[in-house]
């Protein structure tokens, strides 16, 4: 069984970041909820760099907004990938810092739960090429 990835999700609404993380959790992700970009600074700080899978952040957020969280996140931590997601879609030019930016309303649960598949993927890195996978290189092996 392959180790659950973990997401560290910000919202400031914490009836947003409840059904978030259910959302995330009832497909396998690890979540560490926070509702303050603060806390997730102090998560990120804390955490061995590799043992988070991504950043999933609102935009709109008091104190600090999410593109300001996630410059500080890639900072510290650069390979860490991130997405954002905001309730307004003209918001997309204001989250220049991610990997990924959805607009809360206009996605479906299923749209989000794909990008972040894609996103987390994208992270582990390209899959090494197998023996099985590249017939030509088992028919030498046999061959030989």
């Amino acid at each position: 069984m392959r180790p659950k990835k973990t997401i560290l999700c910000v919202d400031d609404n914490e009836q947003v970041l409840s059904v978030r993380t259910f959302l995330l959790e009832t497909r396998g992700y690890r979540v560490i909820p926070s509702l303050s970009p603060a806390h997730a600074l102090e998560v990120i700080e804390q955490s061995a760099p590799g043992s988070l899978d991504l950043l999933l952040s609102d935009l709109i957020m008091p104190q600090m907004d999410g593109n300001e969280l996630v410059r500080r996140a890639k900072h510290l931590q650069p390979a860490l990938p991130a997405m954002i997601v905001s309730g307004t879609v003209t918001s997309f030019d204001r989250a220049c810092a991610a990997d990924a930016f959805l607009p809360k309303g206009a996605c479906s649960p299923a749209e989000m739960i794909e990008r972040i598949r894609v996103l987390v993927a994208r992270k582990r890195g390209p899959r090494k090429a197998s023996v099985s996978s590249q017939p030509s290189l088992l028919l030498q092996a046999i061959a030989s």
